[in-house]
């Protein structure tokens, strides 16, 4: 049985496929799909990766889709667990990364974000990035942004239900550059890209508001990077225990026999 959801080096059709396999293809990514957006985040950049081919797949994808669903049968007891004994600083985190043009074809960069509420996964998602950058540290800066949107919904959220956090609420970053680009009074990054110029100044803005505060934090302990490629075994048996997913089996058993 797989050890990961998804094989790694899936390149593009170079035929074409049948309607018939079109057809299967896409209601298999579909019935993936819906698990991975709920509350399987260890097979979200592997089902944003398989959409990709959605109109063309190839022999190779329709293998690596089946992987996918083996992978889902053989771990569907995984659950995310949430802990109450989380330390102040770690109660309300989120982490936010790019992999810089690492579509071989559109060069687009790939996308990844992860909330985590108590230890446990709240919201995450791997995605594309749509349009081209020219330098890693800004598909950095338009991945950082688009976390920050979404810590900042959040917050508004939790304000509006009355649940005060009582803690520091921090987005992680693994790039230097990146910081002190929205941090420092002087660095300003030089850009012909309108829109990544508007996100520099709008993160600055908030930043010096003091309405979100960045901190870094190594690539292997950024679990955002994990949403943005393939994994080998190793690095995605480590990746389930940093979503803080656990195998809830023997519970479900145990419960199960009471019951009865």
């Amino acid at each position: 049985m797989p050890k990961t959801p998804i094989p790694a080096n899936i390149v593009p059709n170079s035929g074409i496929a049948t309607p018939e396999q079109v057809y299967a293809y896409q209601q298999r990514t579909r019935s993936i799909n819906f698990s991975a957006t709920h509350y399987r985040p260890d097979i979200a950049r592997a089902i944003s990766k398989l959409c990709e081919f959605q109109l063309n797949p190839s022999e190779q994808h329709i293998q690596a889709i089946k992987q996918a669903l083996h992978y889902l049968v053989r771990t569907k007891y995984l659950a995310l667990e949430f802990d109450s004994t989380t330390i102040e600083d770690q109660i309300f985190l989120t982490y936010s990364d790019a992999a810089f043009a690492n579509d071989q074809t559109t060069r687009y960069s790939s996308n990844g974000y992860a909330i985590k509420l108590f230890g446990g996964m709240l919201h995450f998602k791997a995605t594309k990035q749509k349009t081209v950058t020219t330098a890693s540290t800004k598909a950095k800066l338009l991945a950082l942004t688009l976390a920050a949107k979404e810590y900042m919904w959040w917050i508004r959220f939790f304000k509006a239900l009355g649940f005060d956090l009582n803690a520091k609420t921090t987005i992680i970053c693994d790039n230097l550059q990146t910081i002190r680009l929205v941090t420092k009074e002087a660095p300003k990054l030089i850009t012909r890209l309108k829109h990544v110029d508007i996100h520099q100044c709008w993160l600055r803005q908030e930043v010096q508001a003091k309405r979100i505060a960045i901190k870094w934090a190594p690539t292997a302990q950024m679990v955002a990077d994990r949403f943005t490629k393939e994994l080998s075994p190793i690095k995605h048996a480590d990746f389930i225990k940093q979503l803080n997913m656990v195998d809830v089996e023997h519970m479900l058993k145990e419960g199960s026999s009471i019951a009865s």
